[in-house]
């Protein structure tokens, strides 16, 4: 199968081109030592990444105190690791391999790509910029752009309409299931990368149309 009739390709970010988990942990442990809680590995913080940024912090403080977190302290210890993210936004995020020589290659191509991720809207541009990929992307948008997020179709749905674009002339690109879901919902063609997070789960278990092992594989697809 391959994707050479598409026009609008749409990635995920975290762990589909980027990899920021080294800084997402750095945030979780200013947020965590601020209440004398020891701090926990990048190995352990992978597995919660994907669903947003609340429900990241949610994760680490039940994992750090092995209970329940009341909605109060939640909300309070989220805008501690929100300050403390701001500090280290892009600090040891880095790309993962082939991902500038194939957007590139793609852009040669005139492909339209746009970034659907459910990192808070705030967070993106930065990294774009330090990273220096922003030209590349007409259009971002983050898990608080709209009222749902992946896996709801309504994020894929108005990067279409946004990008004048037909469904079927759209693909997701993205390592969750989130991702895979979501573009499922929005009868969307999708290929997962297998190199990501997805909560330590195969992505291939959601029936993503293709899967690729590299980001560099994709220019044998479009």
């Amino acid at each position: 199968m391959n994707f050479k009739d598409k026009e609008l390709i749409i990635f995920d970010f975290d762990g589909t081109l980027i990899n920021s988990i080294p800084d997402l942990t750095i945030a979780i442990n200013k947020m965590l030592a601020h209440y004398d809680l020891s701090p926990l590995s990048i190995d352990v913080v992978t597995p919660f990444v994907g669903n947003g940024a609340k429900p990241l912090v949610r994760r680490a403080l039940e994992e750090a105190k092995q209970e329940k977190i009341e909605e109060d302290f939640l909300n309070e210890a989220f805008d501690i690791y929100f300050s403390a993210y701001r500090e280290v936004t892009c600090d040891k995020t880095f790309m993962y391999p082939g991902v500038v020589e194939t957007l590139k290659y793609l852009q040669e191509k005139n492909y339209q790509m746009v970034i659907c991720t459910n990192k808070p809207f705030d967070f993106i541009e930065p990294i774009l910029e330090e990273l220096e990929i922003k030209s590349f992307f007409k259009l971002w948008i983050g898990e608080d752009s709209l009222a749902e997020k992946k896996p709801n179709a309504a994020p894929l749905l108005h990067l279409a309409k946004e990008m004048n674009t037909e469904i079927a002339k759209c693909v997701m690109v993205g390592d969750s299931k989130n991702d895979i879901l979501a573009a499922q919902n929005a009868k969307m063609h999708s290929i997962g990368v297998s190199y990501g997070y997805n909560y330590n789960e195969n992505i291939a278990d959601y029936n993503p149309n293709v899967v690729v092992d590299n980001f560099a594989e994709l220019q044998g697809l479009f």
